[in-house]
């Protein structure tokens, strides 16, 4: 079985009972890794896994887990691979693209990681906004653009919105109206 079947399961068969203990354990080797990474920037993580794993004090599921989180953030000539068939014995390195860490971090919520404060020496306080910034204005919403009454009608019919369900439309917004 390969650690990320182990990941697997071990993600996947927690009880109530279990769940808080895991994500602790999760949680913590998570933050020592990356905080590892952040204040050795410029050098890889390089080694076998299970190497790694003594070095680092961390199960090797859990480092899979690691693993599988942090692919989306290397640099793109430091892919890791296909991380499905790793064991103990595969050798790993990790060269983090920090600014791609920075963002993947907020965008998966995980403010433990991205208020970690190795991220001082690792990427400027400038860029570390500007990316916040960008990221915030990405999860702005947009309104859809109005229908024009030559435009195909929403509801798939293919007539015009005109002659489909442009005055149904405009009886509903009325009574809307009339209504507040």
């Amino acid at each position: 079985m390969s650690l990320y079947d182990d990941w697997q399961h071990l993600i996947n068969d927690q009880t109530q009972d279990t769940v808080e203990a895991f994500w602790n354990e999760y949680s913590h080797a998570e933050m020592k890794l990356y905080a590892y990474l952040l204040s050795h920037k410029g050098e890889k993580m390089e080694g076998k896994i299970g190497d790694l794993c003594k070095e680092f004090d961390v199960r090797p599921a859990i480092f899979e887990g690691f693993l599988d989180g942090i692919q989306e953030s290397v640099k793109e000539d430091a892919k890791l691979g296909d991380i499905k068939g790793f064991d103990e014995d595969t050798e790993v390195s990790i060269d983090p693209d920090l600014e791609k860490l920075y963002l993947n971090m907020l965008k998966a919520d995980a403010k433990h990681l991205y208020s970690l404060k190795e991220w001082e020496g690792a990427l400027d306080e400038e860029k570390r906004a500007e990316i916040t910034k960008e990221y915030k204005k990405s999860k702005i919403y947009h309104a859809p653009k109005k229908i024009g009454r030559n435009d195909p009608c929403w509801c798939g019919s293919g007539k015009k919105y005109k002659n489909c369900h442009m005055k149904q439309d405009q009886e509903e917004a009325r009574k809307a109206q009339e209504n507040a």
